[in-house]
């Protein structure tokens, strides 16, 4: 009698391991193909408009901030347009098919694809919740500029000494970030400005004050008002203006026209800049 569960000695050794084998990789290789060449045509069409649509927010004036914000919610829909044209071409699998790929999928989370994940959760979360917006002024642990670009995985920011700063979303996330304009360009700026104690103070608040409310680079409005304010401190007062600049990218060169106007304004009235004394020895402020 033959056993029906006997091989067929006419078929070649390994066929029945090779051919499943075989099929799985004939249909796994060019799905790992295709998703590679969606996701870089998905980051070259995304890095094509971010690039156009920042070019063109300089036409918007003081809209350019809300034009801009248009970029992430765009790079996050041509990803997810990728990942869904990829999740369709995973469900055609069969299933031992589909459970080769999801080893695969779970091997490259395990092996460090678990923080290229959290920061697209990250970036997702920027760009919906915008605790701030591209061209913020914010400041981030030691870290403080311009945010130049809100990507999947990261932000990046300028400093004011130009350096180019990339901050992981997932880490934006799950720290304190200050914004220092909330997604308008008006932002407001402080000048200290230190005086001797034996200076005459109201003589030095009205000189300060001057300079403030005629630069060229403040505004004031009913909801952007100045103030400044007086401390007395061991070695010196310090004068400090509050006041917001009409556009975020002139701070810098707000705070030096200012300061140096107010320098020359107390130069020529004799005002004094602070002495070192010992303690006890503070005069009289006149």
């Amino acid at each position: 009698m033959v056993d029906g569960s006997a091989i067929d000695p006419a078929l070649p050794q390994g066929s029945l391991v090779n051919g499943p084998v075989s099929d799985i990789y004939n249909e796994i290789l060019p799905l790992v193909l295709d998703a590679a060449l969606v996701f870089i045509g998905a980051y070259i069409l995304a890095r094509v408009l971010s690039f156009v649509l920042l070019r063109l927010s300089e036409y918007f004036g003081h809209a350019r901030i809300a034009v801009r914000m248009i970029v992430p919610i765009l790079n996050i829909v041509i990803y997810t347009t990728a990942i869904l044209y990829l999740l369709h071409q995973i469900i055609t699998l069969d299933t031992i098919e589909l459970v080769a790929f999801s080893g695969l999928f779970g091997a490259a989370i395990g092996f460090g694809l678990k923080d290229v994940f959290a920061n697209i959760i990250g970036g997702v979360i920027i760009a919906f919740e915008k605790p701030f917006r591209i061209g913020d002024r914010i400041t981030m642990g030691d870290q403080y500029g311009e945010v130049a670009e809100i990507g999947m995985l990261d932000t990046r920011i300028i400093t004011p000494d130009d350096n180019y700063v990339t901050i992981p979303n997932y880490k934006i996330i799950t720290q304190s970030v200050a914004s220092a304009n909330a997604g308008l360009t008006e932002m407001m700026v402080v000048i200290d400005i230190y005086i001797d104690h034996s200076a005459d103070i109201d003589r030095a608040i009205k000189l300060f004050r001057d300079a403030v409310v005629t630069s060229r680079h403040i505004y004031i409005s009913d909801t952007c008002s100045y103030t400044i304010l007086t401390e007395n401190q061991l070695h010196s007062v310090r004068l400090r203006a509050r006041a917001y600049v009409w556009d975020l990218r002139d701070e810098f060169e707000c705070k030096a026209e200012i300061s140096r106007r107010t320098k020359r304004a107390f130069q020529l009235e004799g005002i004094l800049p602070p002495r070192f004394y010992q303690p006890g020895d503070l005069p009289e402020a006149s």
